[in-house]
């Protein structure tokens, strides 16, 4: 573990720094990072559960998805399957797994790319899924990913994106910087952007939140790769008339460290996680303005459940299935917690069986 004076010489050698910077530092730096360095554990020992973590069902139920979009486009080879947020390569692992014992034809036809930039985890990845080489690929960006059929995955990855954090004070909107002690300090928002963002925040004396303008960078930058097919992300946020909610005052900015919330995000830099929730709404227009089409928006007990059904259709599941069940469904587990988002370009128009109980996307998401 680096003493944490090292951390804030890396600071004071630029502080004061816009909020967004110190996330990304203490999330992503190679040497003082919680993801960067490696020290990020997940599951019961870890510092926070994950859709991962419950076991290898919530892999084998999102392969019972993604065979369906490639029936659905008539079974291409190869089909490309893109994940960011691989962590570790579980859920990599599970699926190639499950889709190789269960599906023969679908497991032939698979292209399994992996967009990691953290060579701690990349090479995690490349051990775990070390019987799957002629399967896996690995790419260090988003610019070296060709257009590719198929669908691009991730599960918890936009919440960790770096984010503007801001508060109303005075009449104006400020920005909330580190200084080298991190501390917090306020300044006048000078980025056009997060000033355009903010029109949909209420003006309310001391109201903070957060902007994700690097979410809506990463969806222009993802849209034109998929020639052919869809974008499914699960992560947990609300829509943006919720999430600029009056009464969501303090935002939703949180760290976690073992499996316990902190209350300051610059206590402890590097060493516990740090995650915001998504603007599904702002996330999706992104999209949309990107040329793609929004094919569902659920809760994720609403987009397992259909497909828990056909998973378990001809079998009762096991014990330990049945618990990884319950955990993935249940209202005050994951179940509502995690919102579902998918989109699409020149696929068949009817919905996948994950939104087979969604509502309309359109109003459920304010656009």
């Amino acid at each position: 573990m680096l003493p944490e004076e090292n951390f804030q010489a890396l600071i004071s050698a630029r502080a004061p720094i816009p909020f967004r910077d110190f996330m990304e530092i203490a999330l992503y730096h190679p040497l003082h990072g919680y993801y960067g360095s490696g020290r990020a554990t997940l599951g019961r020992q870890g510092d926070y559960f994950t859709n991962v973590s419950v076991g290898s069902l919530f892999a084998q139920l999102l392969a019972t998805q993604f065979r369906e979009m490639w029936d659905r486009l008539n079974r291409p080879d190869p089909f490309t399957i893109v994940e960011q947020g691989a962590n570790d390569g579980t859920f990599a692992e599970d699926l190639l797994t499950f889709s190789h014992q269960s599906s023969p034809d679908f497991f032939k036809s698979l292209q399994y790319t992996i967009v990691e930039n953290l060579e701690v985890l990349q090479t995690r990845q490349q051990n775990r899924l070390d019987p799957f080489t002629t399967k896996v690929r690995w790419l260090n960006s988003l610019e070296a990913l060709p257009p590719f059929t198929g669908v691009h995955f991730s599960n918890e990855l936009i919440d960790a994106f770096p984010v503007h954090l801001v508060r109303f004070k005075n009449g104006e909107w400020r920005e909330r910087w580190v200084t080298p002690d991190l501390e917090w300090t306020d300044k006048p928002i000078q980025n056009a952007s997060l000033l355009d963002a903010l029109a949909h925040a209420p003006s309310i004396e001391g109201y903070t939140t957060e902007v994700n303008l690097d979410a809506l960078t990463w969806a222009t930058a993802v849209a034109p790769k998929i020639e052919q097919g869809w974008l499914l992300t699960i992560d947990y946020g609300y829509p943006r008339a919720r999430y600029y909610a009056p009464e969501r005052r303090t935002g939703t900015l949180e760290c976690y460290a073992a499996h316990k919330k902190g209350l300051d995000p610059l206590s402890n830099p590097g060493q516990c996680d740090l995650t915001a929730h998504v603007d599904f709404t702002t996330l999706a227009k992104a999209f949309l303005t990107a040329g793609m089409h929004l094919s569902g928006y659920t809760d994720q007990h609403h987009f397992l459940t259909p497909l828990a059904a056909q998973t378990f259709a001809a079998r009762s599941p096991s014990p330990q299935e049945a618990r990884s069940l319950k955990t993935l469904l249940h209202p005050e587990l994951l179940g509502r917690s995690f919102q579902v988002l998918c989109m699409s370009r020149r696929v068949p128009p009817l919905p996948l069986s994950g939104f087979q109980f969604a509502r309309n996307p359109l109003p459920e998401l304010g656009i």
